[in-house]
């Protein structure tokens, strides 16, 4: 408890003390950011007594990943939030080096989180224990401790617990790697959130995938959505192959059936979540209404993350918008969620036909919603250029380009998939991130990026004939009540 202490009042007095000299041009205004340090995934999610709470994994002192606790933030609407002291912080033996990933659960009144204590020891190896919180406010958090312990056969990367309710039974999906060094996604079971039974893998390396899919698998998420079992992981050591796996990790998703019974989940191919520069961790949950609704860490812990121009201002990293999924065509869609339209300000709309020329469709403001109808493309390609940096490029052969400039500012990068045909294009423009959802979510680009400028610019130009239609929102930033 005395350290715990301890650490609270530090974690106050650094959020007392920042200070963020000038304008800082390039923090997000309508996603979640950390007040100050670095955030990476976020936990927790869960709608609990009226509202939305969002965990992420924080470090308040500084923009490495060192430290680890869960910052928290909640909201009635998913526009407007609270932002609450942490709700967990390394205090314990089991969890000395880090409170990491995990989720949380409704029950019995109760709000339970589900975390990975992480403990480095001495000699550079380290102890994983998948540990229990409870809370009857939401806010303040009685710790249980341990409740799993690392299985045989597995390495201490035995991290991220994923909890729901199936059938009146408890499942929980941990991302693991066995000691042959392949991922996989293990499952447990139980009947009272506190006893668990290693129930074995749910999918992985060596099951219906090759030995060569990853060496470990992180952020499980398990979950059925329109009839069919879908599974979000996120795999590392995954080879890069023209139009995927082009990120230093991955991110993606199975559809599938899974026997509860007999433990076999039979699932199709591997497909990648989004294919921009900046998504990982993704977790989701379902809200009162029914809606699946996920949020991913916007970020990748590559060599580009020292370059971040915000690090000067004292922090790093956000969140994604909150997206609503869906399943089509066996293909899972993601959508901005309605709420969002709430911080829809001045339309701005035109049809227009251009030929072999360029064009410029004025911005009003630096946060802006996009969408674009293409009634007709023929050429041989047209291209949409963002705040003089970020460049969405579509060609007749239909591969789709996301470029920007690197945050080095020394090259220009490049991602890349291909779809059949586009047709719509639907975008969220914050300062110094960008979203894009193209064919209503089927194909989703996230990036961050940085531009000195303060023009706010939205370019087109077309080799060949474009037809197309507009409209543009100027956005309000998220409104945040810091208590």
């Amino acid at each position: 408890m005395e350290k715990e202490l301890q650490l609270r009042n530090d974690i106050s007095q650094k959020l007392k003390l920042t200070q963020f000299k000038g304008k800082d041009h390039n923090r997000l205004a309508f996603h979640l950011t950390p007040p100050v340090g670095l955030m990476n995934d976020p936990n927790g999610l869960v709608y609990y007594k009226g509202k939305y709470h969002v965990f992420y994994q924080w470090n308040p002192f500084e923009t490495k990943h060192t430290f680890k606790c869960w910052g928290h933030y909640s909201s009635k609407d998913l526009v407007h939030w609270d932002e609450h002291h942490p709700a967990l912080i390394p205090s314990e033996w089991y969890e000395k080096d880090g409170c990491y990933s995990g989720s949380a659960i409704e029950y019995d009144h109760k709000l339970f989180l589900f975390y990975t204590g992480n403990v480095k020891k001495e000699d550079g190896n380290r102890e994983t224990y998948q540990c229990l919180a409870i809370s009857e406010d939401g806010i303040h958090f009685d710790k249980k401790g341990p409740v799993v312990h690392l299985p045989e056969g597995f390495t201490p990367h035995f991290r991220d617990p994923k909890v729901w309710q199936q059938e009146n039974k408890w499942f929980m999906v941990i991302g693991a790697q066995t000691e042959s060094l392949i991922g996989q996604a293990i499952l447990f079971s139980s009947d009272d959130l506190e006893h668990w039974q290693m129930e074995g893998p749910l999918a992985g390396n060596g099951m219906s995938l090759s030995n060569n899919f990853g060496y470990m698998w992180e952020c499980p998420d398990f979950f059925s959505l329109n009839n069919q079992d879908i599974l979000l992981v996120s795999p590392q050591g995954l080879k890069s192959e023209p139009f995927k796996y082009e990120n230093l990790f991955q991110s993606g998703y199975f559809i599938g059936e899974w026997d509860l019974k007999s433990n076999m989940y039979v699932h199709g191919e591997f497909t990648e979540l989004d294919h921009g520069f900046d998504f990982y961790a993704p977790q989701t949950f379902e809200d009162q209404t029914g809606r699946r609704i996920l949020f991913a860490w916007m970020g990748m812990g590559d060599e580009q993350e020292q370059f971040h121009h915000s690090i000067k201002y004292g922090w790093l990293h956000a969140l994604t918008i909150p997206r609503e999924l869906y399943v089509k065509d066996s293909c899972l869609y993601q959508k901005p969620i309605e709420e969002l339209k709430l911080l829809r300000n001045k339309r701005d709309s035109d049809n227009i036909t251009i030929s072999n020329e360029k064009m410029e469709i004025p911005l009003d403001s630096e946060l802006n919603e996009i969408m674009i109808d293409i009634e007709q493309f023929a050429g041989k390609q047209f291209e949409i250029q963002l705040q003089n940096n970020c460049k969405l490029i579509y060609n007749e052969e239909g591969i789709l380009t996301l470029e920007r400039k690197s945050f080095d500012e020394n090259q220009l990068e490049t991602r890349q998939c291909k779809i059949d045909k586009l047709e719509k294009i639907h975008m969220f423009l914050d300062r110094s991130s960008l979203e894009i959802f193209l064919n209503d979510g089927k194909t989703v680009f996230t990036s961050r990026f940085y531009e000195e400028t303060a023009k706010n610019q939205c370019v087109i130009a077309v080799k060949g004939k474009l037809k197309f239609g507009w409209e543009i929102w100027s956005l309000q930033s998220y409104q945040i009540n810091h208590q």
